[in-house]
């Protein structure tokens, strides 16, 4: 699987150029497909983290002048001191080096915070290049069910953080409710929530208490057959707990934007929530509530799925592509060439 990777990459490196791997690394469509070539799951979570670790391995920085940072779990805490490993490699400035940093942390708070769909991050894939550009593909899962859902970025699209930010948002599953706040739909909102903050941390505890009478019971309990097809009572409900050093931290900086407010050491999804409830209950700033989410197998699944592994077909197309950027790299494009039309005399 390595060594079938690292040959596809060096293909599309050495014919494209590092920001078109960037840019299908961010569709993902290609980048599924990709995993099943490799021979994952193409029903499994694992294809996400098993193929960026496999590419963090196979991808060498200071060759292909593409870095892979961070990963599963404790890794992904290693993103941002590996950017700045990357960045000093690659001789960019301090400041370049602060964007790559802030994208990473920025796409990790939305992910986590601004678009609440019951999915917490435990996978976070941050990919740079020599000159800067970036891409992120990370993944939450779903306590509720076990599913998983991927987030796809990339730098070249990225016009805001904050309004429509991603290339792609796909699962299995659409939630009948979720917190979108990089909707479009939800600029008042957000602009609301702003507002909030910047006037004072007493306002948003006085506007959050009167949301919060107390032994309040939802009539639900009397309309049992209403229970689970209530959307406007289960858009209702309050965070249990907001960090109010943080809120108090937003209004002593007074942020210019929501993009700001949401980079805020320690705003998370209790106060996006809590604001974003805030804005629409009491003063009829309606954020998004609606869902924000939107392959094929050539050599075998490792589970057998749809059919076992078959390492022989494996090891000849491997060799195949080698052999393939050995005589281009001496005989020029025209190997490419033969290629292409080597694809059009065959049939799957």
């Amino acid at each position: 699987m390595k060594s079938l990777g690292a040959e596809i990459v060096s293909v599309i490196i050495d014919e494209f150029g590092k920001d078109e791997l960037l840019r299908r690394l961010s569709n993902p469509f290609w980048f599924q497909s990709l995993g099943c070539v490799l021979g994952y799951d193409w029903h499994s979570s694992g294809v996400t983290t098993v193929l960026t670790a496999v590419l963090r391995e196979v991808v060498d920085p200071s060759v292909t002048g593409i870095a892979v940072c961070g990963g599963k779990g404790k890794r992904s805490t290693l993103s941002l001191n590996e950017i700045r490993e990357y960045g000093s490699l690659y001789h960019l400035s301090d400041e370049q080096i602060q964007r790559l940093e802030y994208a990473s942390r920025l796409a990790a708070k939305v992910d986590n915070a601004a678009i609440q769909a019951d999915y917490a991050l435990y996978h976070h894939c941050f990919f740079m290049t020599s000159d800067g550009n970036w891409s992120v593909v990370q993944q939450g899962m779903s306590a509720s069910d076990s599913t998983a859902r991927r987030y796809h970025w990339l730098s070249e699209h990225v016009r805001s953080f904050v309004d429509k930010p991603h290339e792609a948002i796909v699962g299995e599953k659409i939630r009948q409710l979720a917190l979108d706040m990089t909707s479009q739909d939800s600029e008042g909102c957000r602009n609301v929530s702003l507002d909030l903050v910047k006037e004072s941390v007493g306002r948003v505890k006085t506007d959050l208490l009167s949301l919060r009478p107390k032994n309040q019971r939802a009539l639900t309990e009397w309309m049992p057959e209403f229970k689970d097809r209530s959307p406007v009572l289960q858009t209702l409900s309050m965070p249990r707990k907001i960090n109010w050093d943080a809120v108090k931290r937003a209004y002593e900086f007074q942020p210019s934007n929501y993009e700001e407010l949401l980079s805020t050491e320690g705003i998370g999804p209790g106060a996006v929530r809590a604001l974003a409830l805030i804005s629409e209950i009491i003063y009829g700033a309606r954020p998004s509530w609606r869902d924000p989410v939107k392959y094929s197998f050539a050599l075998g699944g490792k589970d057998g799925v749809p059919f076992p592994v078959d390492r022989r077909s494996y090891d000849e197309a491997t060799q195949f592509i080698r052999s393939l950027i050995d005589k281009a790299k001496l005989e020029g494009r025209e190997k490419y060439g033969a290629l292409e039309r080597l694809k059009s005399m065959t049939t799957v």
